[in-house]
C-alpha cells in the first residue's frame, strides 16, 4: 500500500466514510447538465440527485492523517482548520480564508508534512450554500512524503476575494487565473490577476451556476449560440 492511503480505515456505509457525519444538503439537480424542456427520450431528462456535501470527520482519521492534522494544528492553532472530511481514502482540510497564506507556508515547509508541491486551484460554485457560494481547492503532493492532500477554501458571493498563494507556491499563477477568469474569485495579492482563457472585456464567469447555457454572442464572428433547450426538440 502506497504512504498517502491511510491505513485500518473502519468500514464505510453507501454514504461515504463511516467517521464523516450526514452530508448537509445545498441543492436538488435534475437532469444530467441541467437543462429542461427539451423532451428528451434518452432518460437523463428524469434524472433527480441531491448536491450534499460531506461533513466533519471525528478521530481517529486513520493512517498518517492523524499525524499530519495534530501537527499543522500544533502550528497553526484555533480557528485555521474550519473542518476537517476524510472520505473515499482522501484527507481534505477546509481552511479560513483569512488564514490560507499561514497555512500554506507551514504545510510546505514543516519536515513532518513538506507538502512542497502545488498542482493547481479549482473553482466551485454552489450557488445555494448561502454564505459560502464560492469554492477554491488545492491539491497538494508531498514528493517527500509520497502523500496528497487537499486545502479547500470558501468565500460569499457578496465578497469573493481570497488570499493568493502565489507568494508560497509559485506555479501557481496561472491556475488562480483560470479560477478568476471561469468562477469570479478574486486572488488578493496575485502579482497580475487578468483573464486567461476569455478575452480580457468578456461578461460574467462562464463555469459559474448561474451563467446561461446558450445565447452567448460569439464577439469575433458576429454569431449567436442558440440556448441548448432551443436547438432541437423530440415531438
Amino acid at each position: 500500500m502506497s504512504d498517502h492511503q491511510p491505513e485500518n480505515l473502519p468500514a464505510t456505509t453507501p454514504g461515504g466514510d463511516a467517521r464523516t457525519p450526514a452530508a448537509e444538503v445545498v441543492d436538488q439537480r435534475e437532469g444530467m447538465f441541467g437543462v429542461r424542456g427539451t423532451g428528451d427520450t434518452s432518460g437523463f431528462g428524469g434524472l433527480r440527485r441531491q448536491v450534499a456535501l460531506p461533513g466533519g470527520s471525528a478521530k481517529p482519521y486513520g493512517g498518517w492523517f492523524d499525524g499530519a492534522t495534530e501537527k499543522l494544528d500544533s502550528l497553526v492553532g484555533d480557528g485555521a482548520i474550519e473542518k476537517v472530511v476524510v472520505a473515499h481514502g482522501e484527507l481534505t482540510l477546509h481552511v479560513a480564508r483569512e488564514r490560507l497564506v499561514e497555512v500554506a507556508q507551514h504545510i510546505r515547509d514543516d519536515a513532518d508534512l513538506r507538502f512542497e508541491f502545488c498542482s493547481g486551484v479549482s473553482g466551485v460554485h454552489y450557488p445555494n450554500e448561502t454564505g459560502r457560494e464560492l469554492h477554491a481547492v488545492y491539491h497538494l503532493l508531498s514528493i517527500t512524503h509520497n502523500r496528497r492532500i487537499r486545502l479547500e477554501v470558501s468565500c460569499p458571493d457578496t465578497d469573493p476575494h481570497i488570499p493568493s498563494i502565489v507568494s508560497v507556491y509559485p506555479a501557481n499563477d496561472w491556475h488562480e487565473r483560470e479560477t478568476w477568469d471561469f468562477f469570479g474569485i478574486v486572488f488578493d495579492g496575485h502579482p497580475a490577476l487578468t483573464r486567461i482563457q476569455m478575452p480580457d472585456d468578456w461578461p460574467g464567469h462562464p463555469q459559474r451556476k448561474d451563467y446561461p447555457l446558450g445565447g452567448i454572442d460569439v464577439e469575433y464572428k458576429g454569431a449567436v449560440i442558440p440556448p441548448p433547450d432551443t436547438r432541437r426538440s423530440y415531438n
